[in-house]
């Protein structure tokens, strides 16, 4: 999407929207799909580096600038609140920014002037960890904070390039269980929390859409977080592919 690919547009309109829309965070925490760590992690540099983490693109993907400013005080405070709520959170002092934090915020943020805390996922992928991380989260002061979780509502990457038989109407059925789940406000929280821990037998087509779920494991930390039914869900087409984004 930053190098102007047509079939990424309505993803960089909309989350360029989005963006608008809201008040200008004082920093930004940023669940990424694209770090995997034994326990949890954080970045805590104050200035990190970008890590070019794709290949296969042209010369000038390997050029993007992000030069967002990191928040090692806020990176210590996270630690220690999440550790109080039984969670073991590392800083990783040297980590920089991968594409799921400078992608989506050099759309939203192209300014590059609010610091930016990066959380890992559990290379373990549990989804109910993940939730767990969100309600850890949930006892952190997050006043002024704006959170990210960058992910993929549809991570099927053979099927973006080859073409599957039935491959959209697949993902269509996953996309409209997703957005009826995390929007219908008659689920009561604790069945809408089962049912996203357990997306994988209660999902049609789960794992034709996500052979292995890093990408939707963001939503699960957002959701444990919020704690509650989305407040809007966008769809777009993303590469062809229809794609949701939620937002509390």
């Amino acid at each position: 999407p930053l190098l102007g690919e047509p079939s990424h547009q309505s993803m960089v309109d909309q989350l360029s929207g989005i963006a608008a829309s809201l008040p200008v965070p004082e920093r930004i925490l940023l669940i990424s799909a694209h770090w995997e760590e034994s326990t949890f992690s954080v970045t805590g540099h104050p200035s990190p580096g970008l890590i070019y983490d794709y290949y296969g693109f042209p010369e000038e993907a390997y050029s993007i600038t992000y030069p967002a400013p990191g928040d090692p005080q806020f990176a210590g405070a996270l630690q220690e609140s999440v550790r109080a709520a039984g969670i073991k959170l590392s800083v990783s002092p040297e980590r920089g920014f991968d594409h799921g934090m400078f992608v989506p915020l050099k759309i939203m943020f192209p300014q590059a002037d609010i610091p930016v805390v990066q959380l890992s996922l559990s290379k373990h992928l549990d989804a109910a960890m993940h939730v767990r991380m969100g309600e850890a989260l949930a006892k952190c002061d997050l006043s002024k904070t704006l959170v990210i979780g960058s992910g993929f509502s549809f991570h099927n990457m053979k099927a973006f390039f080859k073409p599957v038989a039935g491959a959209d109407e697949m993902n269509d059925a996953f996309q409209l269980w997703l957005k009826t789940l995390m929007t219908d406000v008659g689920v009561r929280e604790g069945e809408r929390s089962h049912q996203l821990i357990n997306w994988e037998t209660t999902a049609p087509n789960a794992r034709f859409c996500h052979p292995r779920e890093e990408h939707l494991l963001p939503l699960h930390v957002c959701y444990g977080l919020a704690g509650k039914p989305a407040k809007q869900a966008f769809q777009t087409h993303i590469a062809g592919k229809l794609a949701t984004t939620f937002l509390w």
